[in-house]
């Protein structure tokens, strides 16, 4: 028997989606909730380990582990460890925001050039103000990190006859994608995107590539949305750049620091939104994972290569 650690308040729907899947017989499954510590004999036998986070030098005290299942995409709370040694395999959550993400990211679009929060506030003062609305069609979408979620999100803003463009570690055209630029030619997208979308990963070099240069390179009439990571961003360049109208705002759903802390700008500083990081949330996010993990138990239980499988090198 193979023991897998579960470890997270939610952990019967991913041993529901195992017993599906049919490896109850083969698996000793462990769970835990998120408060609750591995007992000295859970972290002598897991060889498995899926969960959000674990305390600093865990990962040492289990001799047996071999792969971890994260339940994010982002996964550098993960790969910067000191005790996530090379013969653990490490998979991220990459492709369970396919749906939603790129959903979620249309309502932040249509938020921006739409005036249905201001009529909401209208109806609130019964106040009858019409209000015109500004067209998406014929704009430029500039996505910074061209992977699963930023091609899904092309084939939808192209339907609304939005221009994509976009960067990409990976040369090659993507359906629905006008161009793709390497990551070198930030700028070149800056330039000439009306909406700047951030989909990249945080490693050491995107850490804060949002910057005053940065955000100078932008249209004056142009917005910055970040659903990628919020360590993208240069806060405090990000403010001046709104408050001085070097761009005209932004729609942020990720931040250095979450929740976000009652005394931070982004909270008062006029054309800046702020959602709670709901990007990615769904009704059947937990099931969505669960699918993936036990699709990956199958190939690891038969000595297969993992999907979702993190380099660490480059860390994602």
């Amino acid at each position: 028997m193979t023991t897998a650690l579960l470890w997270l308040n939610e952990a019967e729907v991913y041993r529901q989606a195992l017993e599906r899947a049919g490896f109850a017989d083969r698996l000793d499954i462990q769970q835990l909730r998120n408060e609750q510590q591995p007992s000295a004999a859970q972290l002598a036998a897991a060889e498995i380990l899926l969960a959000r986070q674990a305390p600093p030098g865990l990962l040492a005290r289990m001799p047996r582990l071999r792969w971890i299942q994260a339940l994010t995409a982002g996964v550098e709370h993960w790969v910067s460890r000191a005790d996530l040694h090379p013969g653990i395999a490490l998979t991220c959550a990459r492709g369970t925001h396919r749906v939603q993400m790129p959903e979620n990211i249309l309502g932040a679009l249509f938020h921006l050039t739409k005036p249905y929060a201001q009529a909401s506030m209208d109806q609130r003062d019964r106040r009858w103000v019409r209000r015109v609305s500004e067209p998406l069609a014929g704009k430029t979408l500039g996505i910074l990190g061209v992977g699963e979620i930023g091609r899904e999100l092309a084939k939808k803003a192209s339907a609304l006859e939005l221009r994509v463009i976009g960067t990409r570690r990976a040369a090659g055209p993507v359906a629905q994608v006008d161009r793709i630029y390497p990551p070198e030619a930030i700028d070149e997208v800056l330039g000439q995107s009306d909406f700047v979308l951030l989909l990249l990963p945080l490693t050491p070099k995107t850490d804060g590539i949002m910057n005053a240069a940065r955000f100078k390179a932008m249209r004056a009439s142009a917005y910055l949305l970040n659903f990628g990571r919020g360590a993208l961003v240069v806060d405090a360049d990000l403010i001046a750049a709104v408050r001085a109208k070097i761009i005209a705002g932004a729609v942020l759903d990720v931040y250095r620091t979450e929740p976000l802390p009652a005394d931070h700008p982004f909270w008062i500083t006029e054309g800046i939104t702020v959602l709670p990081h709901i990007g990615g949330l769904d009704v059947h996010r937990d099931e969505i994972v669960a699918n993936l993990f036990a699709g990956n138990m199958g190939r690891f239980l038969a000595g297969e290569a993992l999907v979702a499988l993190v380099d660490r090198v480059r860390g994602y």
